[in-house]
């Protein structure tokens, strides 16, 4: 939507208020309160639930921000664990690789 049409929306709105108003006023009905009261408890019945929503939106944002956080450091230990694995690993390895070469070498001397 357009500011032009968006403001003529605006414009047409106040124009259809003030047109109940002056209704509401020369018919007799001067006593307000009731309806502003009325008004004024749903506006508030309004702002509650809409602070209630925002509150579980929150709370459910966090939620998933701790879980999160929680994955990423598993994430993390697994990666290190499978490092540390990694490097021991290779650590066998080059002993075994030593070992073989100092049995042909042994065997020769014995020759």
């Amino acid at each position: 939507m357009n500011e032009t049409t968006k403001y003529g929306l605006f414009f047409l709105g106040g124009v259809v208020l003030g047109a109940l108003g002056a209704v509401a006023i020369t018919r007799g009905k001067t006593d307000l309160k009731p309806l502003a009261t009325d008004l004024l408890a749903q506006g508030l019945q309004l702002k509650d639930k809409a602070l209630g929503a925002v509150e579980s939106v929150r709370e459910n944002l966090a939620d998933a921000v701790a879980e999160a956080q929680v994955k990423n450091q598993e994430m993390k230990a697994q990666a290190e664990a499978a490092a540390a694995a990694a490097a021991e690993a290779k650590t066998e390895t080059a002993e075994v690789v030593a070992q073989a070469e100092e049995k042909p070498a042994a065997a020769t001397t014995a020759a």
